[in-house]
């Protein structure tokens, strides 16, 4: 988990979601996050599954829906680096990245790695980032992803679609 430290954030701009049950339907994907889960909604109707979570199908238009795990573990299919600009209370530079997950593409922050040293198809593992209480004292968490151990082993185009390593390779844009 993401650890003791909360990222501070200036309240009058307040950029975080509102996570309780009482402001959104999708609450359970920030209680995941808060036990070190990585969560998504599919439709209960036609099976697809959602990123970011929905509260209705994009498919069926169906809001019959149920929570499913994800793995903690992706890679990285793209990135960028933030030196300027970064909203109050976010130390730079940050690293905002697209993570595939069972071929869901997340867009979030890689937090805890040295920006020079990320390439796309690098190990990246689930590592919420507790941010600032809500206004009520409840804490609140964004998904974030930290490099693994096992980074440094280059990962083919095969094992990034998500596919066996005798698959044959993908060419994923």
């Amino acid at each position: 988990m993401a650890g003791d430290r909360l990222t501070p954030y200036f309240r009058a701009t307040d950029p975080f979601p509102l996570e309780s049950a009482d402001h959104t339907k999708l609450h359970e994907f920030y209680r995941h996050l808060a036990e070190g889960r990585l969560a998504t909604t599919q439709c209960s109707a036609c099976g697809t599954r959602a990123w970011p979570p929905r509260g209705f199908c994009s498919e069926c238009a169906s809001d019959r829906f149920e929570w499913i795990d994800l793995p903690r573990d992706g890679v990285v299919h793209a990135f960028t680096v933030q030196e300027m600009g970064l909203p109050a209370g976010f130390e730079g530079p940050r690293v905002f990245a697209i993570v595939k997950v069972e071929g869901l593409k997340i867009f979030t922050t890689i937090t805890g790695a040295d920006p020079a040293k990320v390439t796309v198809g690098q190990r990246v593992r689930l590592a919420p980032m507790r941010v600032t209480d809500d206004p009520k004292g409840q804490p609140r968490w964004l998904p974030a992803f930290a490099v693994t151990a096992d980074a440094e082993r280059p990962i083919r185009d095969a094992e990034r679609a998500g596919a066996s390593p005798g698959a044959r390779e993908s060419k994923d844009p």
